[in-house]
């Protein structure tokens, strides 16, 4: 019956493009997480009534931000190339695309950390401030523990989205699922090939969504 409704696809290959698919995405996200919240936090505490106030520290941070979420990341991308090559020694395959896909992801991801530590509530950390508590006890023993379950839904919501980009920087020779079906089903118009990639890619996507709302819901309930 597999191979009445899919006669062009080779196990092997769609195993070989899932690895590659799976291996930009996990890489992304941890890369992803860490600069984004970098971003977020100076966002939030250089904003108005964060504890780091300075206007032209959130001004330039915001200005990053914004110009490299305005940008579509397929262009982005291309105008990367000299940095990936130079970083990367490479502008193909899986590994050639990390650092678009990290760069792409965490001006989005640094607004959401933004929205999270907004929510958390004013009164606890007021209450640290009077206790004389160090910049660095507020961030990583307040404001980081308090909005984890907003900060970690966030997380899961940019991995869903580099997902939909790693298939984007296949077209373009980065490997993964895109690549195969774009370049292995799409161009031979072997249909049943992009079919099979994009149940896998939905099969991946509902596996990150459950990972990531798990994980929210047992930190919520701490």
């Amino acid at each position: 019956m597999f191979n009445n409704l899919f006669p062009n696809v080779k196990i092997e290959d769609m195993i070989t493009a899932t690895n590659e698919t799976l291996y930009m995405t996990i890489i992304s996200v941890a890369g992803t997480f860490i600069l984004g919240l970098i971003l977020g936090l100076l966002l939030y505490l250089s904003g108005p009534g964060g504890i780091w106030k300075n206007k032209a520290l959130n001004w330039v941070t915001a200005a990053v931000v914004n110009v490299f979420r305005a940008i579509p990341f397929i262009i982005l991308i291309l105008l990367l190339f000299p940095f990936t090559d130079f970083l990367m020694g490479t502008i193909r395959g899986p590994k050639a695309a990390l650092p678009a896909l990290i760069i792409g992801g965490a001006p989005f991801y640094a607004r959401l950390v933004e929205i999270a530590l907004k929510e958390v509530d004013k009164g606890v950390l007021e209450a640290a401030k009077s206790m004389g508590a160090k910049y660095s006890t507020i961030i990583f023993k307040v404001l980081l523990p308090e909005s984890m379950p907003a900060l970690v839904s966030g997380i899961t919501v940019t991995a869903i989205a580099l997902i939909g980009y790693t298939a984007v920087a296949g077209v373009i020779g980065a490997g993964g699922l895109g690549d195969f079906a774009y370049f292995y089903g799409f161009q031979r118009s072997d249909f049943d090939v992009v079919l099979f990639c994009t149940i896998l890619i939905v099969i991946i996507v509902f596996i990150f969504q459950f990972i990531g709302d798990f994980i929210s819901r047992k930190l919520d309930k701490r």
